[in-house]
């Protein structure tokens, strides 16, 4: 699968089924079938939703961590919390679980990220507050994480 592409507002209905957009919904049709894990994310208040075959691309990342560091093993117990299997329906719905939904906070208005292999749910209110908090640094990270000289990550 390409990189995802899109920036969605969408609404999450009561019983916490959402739409997925058609574009994205597009991107996504050749793993539709294989369904997706849906999780917390570690840095933010908000959800990631990982393709299966992303997910078990990091699981086989994680499978080789030494389960007997106590590090590890807190670590894979933390990142795995409250991880949900989950299928988008022949609508193109799909529904986010009432734990997850109270961990992100998700109202009634959300967005819907790409986050270049995975896609971000987010409460709109904490989406746009987090673009907000990231513009004042965001120079500043742009020429920490991508402005290495090419030999060093092979990024110009």
């Amino acid at each position: 699968m390409n990189s995802l592409i899109g920036t969605y507002e969408c609404k999450v209905d009561a019983k916490g089924r959402l739409m997925l957009p058609a574009a994205l919904k597009k991107q996504l049709s050749p793993v539709l079938q294989d369904g997706f894990v849906l999780k917390r994310a570690v840095f933010q208040p908000c959800l990631e939703l990982y393709p299966m075959h992303e997910w078990q691309a990091l699981m086989a990342k994680m499978n080789t961590l030494n389960r007997f560091k106590k590090k590890n093993n807190d670590f894979i117990r933390r990142f795995t919390a409250g991880v949900k299997m989950i299928e988008v329906d022949a609508t193109g719905r799909l529904l986010i679980p009432k734990d997850l939904v109270v961990f992100a906070d998700i109202s009634k208005e959300i967005v819907v990220s790409s986050a270049i292999n995975i896609v971000e749910i987010w409460d709109k209110n904490k989406y746009e507050q987090a673009i907000d908090d990231a513009a004042v640094d965001f120079a500043d990270l742009a020429e920490e994480v991508m402005g290495q000289d090419e030999d060093e990550h092979g990024i110009s």
